[in-house]
C-alpha cells in the first residue's frame, strides 16, 4: 500500500472531534459551494459532493436544506478559505485550512494558539511545499472491482486505488476532482463521500512526550470553529494504530 493508505489509516485512528463538529463544517461548505454554483445540485458539482459527504456523517436532510436555502440568501456573509503554516514543537510542519466571515479573528487566534503551545505561525509558502495536495473519492464497494477501477480512473488521474471495510478509495491530483467525479457519476457508482487532503511527503518520528507537545497545539487548533482541516508530518504512533 502506498503513502495515502497509510494516511488515510492514520487518520481514521484520530478522529478529534470530528465528528462533532461535522455539521459546522459541512454547513460551511454548503455555503461556500451555493455561494460559488448556486443552489441547484444538479448543476452545482460542488454542491453534489458536500451532500454526499451530509449523508455520509448522517446530517439530516432537513438540516442540509435548511443550510442550501440560507446559503441562497444574498445577504448572507460569505465564508473565505483561508490557509495557515506554521510549525509545532520539535519540527512538525503543520498547515490549517480555514473557512471564515471574519479573518481578522481567525488569524489572532490560530496565532495564539501556536505561541500558546511553543509553536511559531509562518508566512505563505513556508510549509505547503511539504504536502500533496490531493483530491479522493470514497465510493461503495458492493458491485465493484478494485482492480478494474484501479485500470479505468488511472487515465483520470488516479494514483493510488485501495479498499477497506468503509468502501473503494480512490487519491488523485488535486486538480483531478472534476474528471473523477464526471467518471464515478457516468459509471453509476455510488459516491459516499468526497473531499482534499494534504498528504505529507514526509513523516517525522517522535517520542510519546514529544507527541504530547504537538497534539496540544493540534487539540487547541482544531477546536476552533473556524478551522476546517488539519494537516501535519507527524508520523503516527503505535498507540494511535492501536486504537
Amino acid at each position: 500500500m502506498g503513502r495515502a493508505f497509510e494516511f488515510r489509516k492514520a487518520r481514521k485512528m484520530k478522529r478529534w472531534s470530528a465528528m462533532s463538529k461535522a455539521f459546522t463544517r459541512i454547513g460551511k461548505d454548503i455555503v461556500m459551494a451555493v455561494k460559488e454554483g448556486g443552489p441547484d445540485p444538479d448543476s452545482n458539482s460542488r454542491l453534489r459532493a458536500v451532500i454526499q459527504n451530509a449523508k455520509s456523517v448522517n446530517m439530516p436532510k432537513d438540516n442540509v436544506e435548511r443550510a442550501i436555502k440560507k446559503a441562497s440568501d444574498k445577504s448572507l456573509g460569505d465564508f473565505k478559505e483561508v490557509i495557515f503554516e506554521g510549525y509545532a514543537p520539535h519540527g512538525i510542519a503543520i498547515l490549517v485550512e480555514t473557512a471564515t466571515d471574519n479573518n481578522t479573528r481567525t488569524v489572532a487566534n490560530v496565532r495564539s494558539y501556536f505561541n500558546k503551545c511553543d509553536g511559531s505561525l509562518g508566512t505563505s509558502g513556508s510549509v505547503v511545499f511539504m504536502f500533496d495536495h490531493t483530491c479522493t473519492f470514497r465510493i461503495e464497494a458492493e458491485g465493484q472491482d478494485v482492480e478494474e477501477i484501479e485500470l479505468e480512473f488511472i487515465d483520470y488521474g488516479a494514483e493510488e486505488v485501495f479498499q477497506d471495510e468503509e468502501g473503494i478509495h480512490i487519491y488523485a491530483p488535486f486538480e483531478s476532482f472534476g474528471a473523477i467525479q464526471s467518471a464515478l457519476e457516468e459509471r453509476g457508482a455510488e459516491i459516499l463521500s468526497s473531499g482534499f487532503d494534504r498528504i505529507p511527503q514526509v513523516t517525522k518520528k517522535l517520542t510519546p512526550e514529544q507527541e504530547a507537545d504537538v497534539n496540544k497545539l493540534l487539540e487547541k487548533i482544531e477546536d476552533d470553529d473556524d478551522v476546517q482541516n488539519v494537516f501535519h508530518t507527524m508520523e503516527a504512533s503505535d498507540d494511535d494504530e492501536e486504537e
